[in-house]
């Protein structure tokens, strides 16, 4: 085991053509989550290279070269005898133990709980980020996002290989049952739908029992591969579900619904900017801290989206909605409305404002 610390010590880091993100890291002690291949790994290299080569330890914990209990017995001595000041532990296992270093980061597709280190949640490029990778800033890269998503790695995939790369990260990280419900929920993403619902269509086609997809669905949250909203005010309403990326969709389903999809896509630019969020009978997206809400009309004309406002003019005079925003694709705009400005935004306008 110490072999392959000298060979983790001494082996450079390689770090091509990285693109920033909007989260850095300083010298605080982190625990890095997100899905596989949303750029944890690049994010804490990038980081490392910005320190003196021999201050640091990289490891990646899905070496299969590691011998836990080996590790947990080395790895203390070692960093001491190198003053290793920082130390990443890489698609880090619980069962290592955690040592006493100045600077400790550790990468999971889940949240641990490390109360002592600052948790930063890592998801797929947004929009902004996704420019970076883009030659154009015209409607050709809107479109080229619509394609493959914000997995920064799905660069490099070639257009005819995406929706199988796609699917084999799937299969990789999730178990058979995980992976059936991503499929399904590829097939209603946008909508109401419960754990319930999902198990009654799912045991039509494969034994399952309740409590496993249970199971199953609350993990699937907690890694962040699947978002649900509340419906406001009614916390054990049926909630809407959205998928942690958008190139999911495609992968997964044959299913066209490009509505849906703009409204999932929309739902991740909030879900990236913090933004706490609702559904409503009739509205998309309540934002009550802008008192605004966002309606998803990728090609909204001004008569439809006037008898959309009329339909939900009680929730906006007693909610007091001081915004109404329709996100379209390129339409640019506003309506004359009593009780509320309305606008039209294209999304990549919407997108790229504060």
């Amino acid at each position: 085991m110490e072999i392959l610390l000298e060979e983790c010590n001494k082996t450079d880091i390689n770090l091509e053509k990285y693109h920033d993100r909007k989260i850095s890291l300083e010298k605080k002690s982190y625990q890095i989550n997100g899905i596989s291949q949303s750029g944890k790994s690049k994010l804490v290299k990038s980081y490392l290279l910005s320190l003196k080569k021999n201050s640091y330890l990289y490891i990646n914990c899905n070496d299969i070269r590691i011998n836990i209990d080996t590790l947990n017995h080395q790895l203390s001595a070692f960093i001491n005898k190198n003053n290793i000041e920082v130390l990443v532990l890489d698609n880090y296992k619980e069962r290592i133990h955690l040592v006493n270093v100045a600077q400790l980061i550790i990468t999971s597709q889940k949240h641990l709980q490390y109360d002592f280190l600052e948790t930063i949640q890592l998801y797929p490029l947004d929009y902004e980020e996704f420019l970076a990778y883009e030659h154009k800033y015209d409607s050709s890269a809107l479109n080229h996002f619509f394609q493959i998503g914000g997995l920064p790695i799905m660069h490099k995939v070639t257009a005819d290989d995406k929706n199988i790369f796609l699917q084999n990260i799937l299969r990789k990280n999730l178990d058979a049952i995980s992976f059936d419900i991503m499929i399904f929920c590829a097939k209603i993403l946008s909508q109401k739908v419960s754990a319930y619902t999902i198990y009654e269509r799912l045991k039509q086609t494969r034994k399952i029992s309740k409590d496993k997809l249970y199971t199953s669905f609350a993990q699937l949250q907690a890694s962040n591969y699947i978002h649900l909203v509340e419906k406001f005010n009614y916390p054990k309403a049926t909630k809407k579900i959205y998928l942690c990326d958008i190139a999911f969709k495609a992968a997964l389903s044959t299913d066209k619904n490009f509505s849906k999809l703009f409204e999932n896509m929309i739902f991740l630019e909030l879900l990236k900017s913090n933004i706490p969020c609702y559904y409503e009978d009739a509205i998309d997206f309540y934002l009550p801290k802008s008192d605004e809400i966002i309606l998803c009309k990728p090609f909204a004309d001004e008569r439809r989206l006037f008898q959309k406002l009329e339909s939900i003019e009680a929730f906006i005079f007693t909610h007091s909605i001081k915004k109404v925003t329709a996100v379209t694709m390129n339409k640019e705009g506003s309506i004359s409305h009593p009780l509320s400005k309305v606008e039209l935004v294209p999304f990549d306008i919407w997108a790229l404002g504060d």
